[in-house]
């Protein structure tokens, strides 16, 4: 079998993935914060997240995936505002929404989803931990993380001692006794509204960077094998995260850190303030599956960005169609050829245990499909065992019985009179009609067909 290598943020390089306990792997992911809508940047790094999943399983281990939803922050207190709603009632729409998202794009769901809201708990007695090993602080407004008093700190990004202050200053809105340090915990204040807990270290409620930690440590421990996420969140997420961890517990917090390259639209940055943000929903009205996005993001390897275009996904809906095509078409065909499964089952393993290169894996996929020597039903075999990777559903890709219109039905029939006539120019102009009214005609050596599209 071949070894498997993941490239890992922390040590900048791809290392052999060797887990903790054999045969097993802690992961944790990153979840989303439910506000609004999940962007296609966000489930770009969901989907990366499922891709490593699958590979994983592929390889024979046991996973136990544990994501968070980020459902009591600045964000959600702001959005509860703005929709006037409460603030469960507005995490709940929300995380019911990117829970429909994941099951669109045919995304395991992870073995645990933990909520910030249900974990404040376990964040408080991590709190009290680090107030103790005096690597924390009160102010009058919160209590703070005090990076002086880790010597690692920065890390994952690799910050010098300059850099560390600068950046606090910039990327934390708290405030604190000094402007590198970083909120754990925000004492009430009005401005929250009837969003607090009581809890023994105070009134108030957690800051962003210490849920991860306590939802992580609760469910995989306090070491750990993988913790993914966007490359937006290397710092200070993933930087606060490693401090607050290993300051608490004294112990290596993660082995393994990966991180997704940023979507970015064509014109540039997604903003939802520029109103250039595009949801799975806004793609679906447009006529385009989910897994049309699925597709695209197939083809782009994780660490690298991916420029989003609308000229792009045409690109992949017509690839992703015509592959089906070509699969059902091979389902109607019985044993001919020989059968090289090893000799493709060997390509695709080698490419997805080479950091997760799902394009190359894609490719393979591509060449197993046209591969007009390997048997046919064994190659049905191996692409339905390398779709338990790429996850396009191919064993539900079958032909699908199309009611045709009255009306579409005698535009194909006019068609049909004008081919016998040999009047093709004409021909053609009716199947453009009939391609405008939702359907398409192919012409075969058995006759035409007739797809919904």
């Amino acid at each position: 079998m071949e070894k498997l290598l993941l490239y890992n943020s922390l040590t900048r390089k791809k290392e052999e993935f060797k887990p903790i306990k054999k045969g097993h792997v802690g992961m944790y992911t990153c979840g989303p914060t439910v506000y609004w809508y999940q962007h296609i940047g966000n489930l770009r790094t969901t989907l990366f997240n499922d891709f490593l999943k699958r590979i994983l399983l592929y390889n024979s281990y046991k996973v136990n995936h544990v994501m968070n939803i980020t459902d009591v922050d600045d964000k959600t207190i702001i959005g509860s505002k703005k929709e006037g709603i409460a603030l469960q009632e507005l995490t709940q729409k929300y995380e019911k929404i990117f829970l429909e998202n994941l099951d669109e794009l045919n995304i395991l769901k992870p073995s645990s989803i933990v909520r910030a809201t249900e974990s404040i708990e376990d964040m408080t007695a991590l709190i009290q931990k680090l107030l103790k090993k005096k690597a924390a602080y009160k102010t009058d407004d919160g209590i703070y993380f005090s990076i002086e008093k880790f010597k690692d700190y920065g890390k994952l990004v690799h910050l010098s001692k300059i850099k560390k202050v600068k950046a606090r200053v910039r990327a934390d809105e708290y405030d604190k006794n000094k402007p590198q340090d970083f909120a754990l915990w925000k004492f009430y204040n009005s401005e929250d509204g009837d969003v607090f807990w009581e809890t023994a270290i105070g009134k108030g409620r957690p800051g962003w960077h210490i849920e991860c930690s306590a939802m992580s440590i609760k469910y995989l421990g306090e070491h750990f094998d993988i913790h993914t996420g966007g490359s937006d969140l290397l710092f200070p997420h993933h930087t606060n995260e490693i401090a607050q961890s290993e300051a608490a517990t004294g112990k290596k917090f993660v082995n393994y850190w990966m991180h997704t390259g940023m979507i970015t639209m064509k014109e540039g940055k997604m903003s939802k303030s520029l109103g250039s943000i595009l949801t799975l929903e806004d793609i679906t009205k447009l006529k385009y599956s989910p897994q049309h996005f699925r597709y695209l993001c197939l083809q782009t390897h994780y660490r690298k960005p991916l420029t989003f275009s609308f000229e792009q996904l045409d690109a992949a809906k017509a690839a992703l169609e015509h592959l089906k095509h070509k699969i059902i078409e091979l389902k109607k065909v019985g044993h001919r050829g020989v059968d090289k499964s090893k000799e493709y089952e060997s390509k695709f393993q080698r490419a997805i245990n080479e950091d997760i290169n799902i394009p190359e894996a894609l490719q393979v996929f591509l060449k197993t499909v046209d591969d007009s020597t390997f048997d046919t039903k064994k190659k049905i075999e191996v692409l339905e065992c390398f779709d338990e990777v790429l996850g396009l559903g191919v064993k539900e890709m079958k032909e699908k019985l199309v009611i045709v219109p009255t009306e579409v039905q005698k535009l194909i029939d006019a068609r049909e009179r004008l081919r016998k006539a040999k009047l093709w120019a004409e021909a053609d102009i009716i199947r453009q009609r009939i391609l405008e009214k939702g359907y398409l005609v192919e012409d075969t050596e058995e006759g035409y067909k007739i797809k919904k599209i």
